[in-house]
């Protein structure tokens, strides 16, 4: 499994992380990639694809490498599952909804609850990151 993220501050990557740890707790292989080193043709034969991104600007992916990255999907979604997380500093989570739906709206199936986090995940938030990750390898 391919867990593809992108992070500014370390927040979404310690959340990718955590979310590796959940996967590899279920015998299941976890590869780490930050969007910037993955193109379209790496993906294309994922039956899952774990997304993280935080929450940027006004409530938006990041859009030089993520939001571009997430467009290059649009094709590929029948059949497809997708999980996302990722963590923000304001808000009430907009932007996950809007990609929630944009994501959707690719065609890409979405079988378990986006988890988002307020700063680093720590804690509860933790915990919910590994969690999440058990889930992910066990769809």
């Amino acid at each position: 499994m391919k867990i593809i993220y992108w992070s500014g501050t370390g927040n979404t990557e310690s959340m990718a992380n955590l979310i590796g740890e959940g996967i590899s707790s279920q015998g299941k292989t976890v590869e780490l990639l930050n969007v910037e080193k993955v193109n379209i043709d790496n993906i294309k034969n994922e039956d899952i694809l774990i997304l993280g991104c935080p929450s940027m600007g006004n409530e938006n992916l990041e859009e030089v490498d993520f939001e571009p990255f997430i467009e290059s999907l649009q094709n590929l979604g029948n059949g497809k599952k997708a999980c996302l997380f990722g963590s923000y500093g304001w808000g009430d989570g907009e932007w996950m909804r809007n990609w929630e739906d944009q994501m959707k709206n690719y065609g890409f199936e979405l079988p378990l609850e986006s988890v988002i986090v307020n700063e680093s995940p720590e804690g509860d938030d933790a915990t919910r990151c590994v969690k999440y990750g058990e889930d992910i390898a066990n769809l």
